[in-house]
């Protein structure tokens, strides 16, 4: 499961279960942190998430942003509270990518706020899944050869 944390909502994208794909699940409108983190669990138990990825807001430097705090105690709390693994992952440019990607396909600005959450946490789950594949193809090359 990916988040997109927003100050006043989060997309939520989930994998299937072989790892492939990455689809949009839906938007939590923020409340107050108990009532959001109520409503994160019971999709975490309702769909039986093993993972969870978090966007973690930086600037396009690498510095991290003001809000990036609060995104991180959000998933401190999360793997705390659902006994988890969580991963911050980078989020740079990736609702700018999902509003081309809205464009693209013909959205208008005033139905993009229902989603456009939901497709930068799919562009966050997407770009974490490459990752992590990239990184396990590193390992197995180095562990395989002999110097």
């Amino acid at each position: 499961m990916a988040l997109d944390v927003g100050k006043v909502r989060i997309g939520v994208a989930l994998t299937d279960e072989l790892g492939y794909t990455a689809q949009p699940l839906l938007t939590v409108w923020r409340k107050s942190p108990g009532e959001d983190m109520r409503s994160l669990l019971r999709l975490i138990r309702r769909h039986g998430i093993t993972e969870i990825v978090v966007g973690n807001p930086m600037h396009l430097d690498g510095n991290l942003l003001p809000f990036a705090a609060k995104v991180q105690q959000l998933a401190a709390d999360l793997a705390l509270r659902s006994g988890l693994p969580v991963h911050l992952f980078d989020e740079r440019l990736t609702t700018v990518e999902a509003h081309s990607m809205l464009d693209a396909a013909g959205h208008s600005t005033r139905a993009r706020k229902q989603v456009i959450d939901q497709v930068a946490a799919v562009l966050i789950l997407r770009d974490w899944m490459q990752a992590k594949q990239h990184a396990e193809a590193r390992r197995a090359l180095d562990g395989g050869s002999t110097a």
